[in-house]
């Protein structure tokens, strides 16, 4: 599949849910307000009238009550996709999410074939208040049993599915809310992924190799081209944060010998810290220089006006970059 530069991403995950659900009549939605309203940001909006109110289903307002249904739907020999309204909302769901869905496997022996994708839409830069700007993928990234993806583009959101869908186990989708209605300019040409599961090299260099994901994909990029004449960066994006593609971070990491990770939630406990002690274990004879974390501080996201000081910018991106290499 080649992804469309100008189509956003919120119109790209519509269509590629729209395709899964014409290929594989499994294929079922739910959550609250994704049907006939198409959801909180349209993203599935117009696939009940397509697809019809039995698979494309308005739930109550329980996230514990929408997972526990796509447990049983899975079991059932279904292929359910939920959405969780904001990643904020997930906690009344964890008991589902934890102590169901990630263990059924080594519960049952491993004998059952879940198949169950929960989509969550994440992430600061719109605004939100209370609980609608979060960013916890990293409690849940923790967590043994779950796979756990956060992509930045259509194309990778798609790869995402068919995988999440193609091999046993939960996998929790967060996709960033800043850029759903985003018309993404055209990228630089990326290397292409070694593996399903693998990182994206969005942009290749030979100083720094800049680690992120999510939304934070962009805004490391436009970072790494304003430095480009002074520091050549290798942009790479994990798009798995559970499984991390460790390997491909460590080869990146032994050529360029500095490491950068970037994240937009909490810098503490969070991704960065796991790739970059794996760096500190296995790579530490390469590294030039410390490496270094970037990401919000140990605190509850703010009130919308105080967001862009908790949130890593554009420029905290260009200064950290130019300090890495002096």
């Amino acid at each position: 599949m080649t992804e469309s530069r100008s189509q956003t991403l919120a119109a790209s995950i519509n269509s590629s849910l729209a395709g899964l659900m014409e290929a594989d009549d499994r294929v079922v939605l739910l959550g609250e307000d994704i049907g006939r309203l198409g959801g909180v940001f349209r993203v599935t909006r117009g696939l009940q009238a397509t697809f019809g109110p039995q698979r494309v289903r308005d739930t109550t307002l329980a996230e514990s009550s929408i997972v526990g249904q796509a447990i049983g739907m899975s079991l059932s020999g279904l292929l359910p996709i939920c959405e969780i309204q904001f990643d904020g909302f997930c906690f009344p769901a964890a008991n589902q999410i934890i102590t169901q869905a990630a263990r059924l496997h080594g519960r049952w022996g491993g004998t059952d074939d879940l198949h169950l994708v929960v989509r969550i839409p994440s992430g600061g830069g719109t605004r939100g208040v209370e609980h609608h700007s979060e960013s916890n993928e990293s409690i849940f990234a923790a967590v043994p049993g779950l796979r756990v993806a956060y992509p930045s583009t259509g194309e990778d959101h798609r790869a995402v599915l068919d995988e999440a869908l193609a091999t046993p186990g939960p996998v929790l989708l967060y996709e960033p809310i800043r850029l759903y209605w985003k018309r993404v300019p055209p990228a630089p040409a990326a290397v292409p992924p070694r593996h399903p599961m693998a990182v994206r090299t969005v942009r290749p260099g030979t100083d720094v190799t800049l680690v992120t994901y999510g939304a934070m994909t962009l805004t490391a990029l436009a970072a790494a081209d304003e430095v480009a004449s002074e520091v050549d960066v290798e942009v790479l994006d994990l798009r798995w944060i559970s499984p991390i593609d460790h390997d491909g971070v460590l080869e990146s990491v032994r050529r360029t010998g500095r490491l950068l990770v970037v994240q937009e939630s909490c810098l503490t406990h969070g991704v960065g810290a796991e790739v970059a002690a794996t760096v500190a274990e296995h790579a530490f004879t390469s590294l030039k220089s410390p490496v270094r974390r970037m990401g919000a501080p140990h605190e509850p996201m703010p009130p919308a006006n105080d967001e862009y000081h908790h949130v890593v910018q554009h420029k905290d991106i260009v200064q950290a970059l130019l300090e890495v290499v002096s």
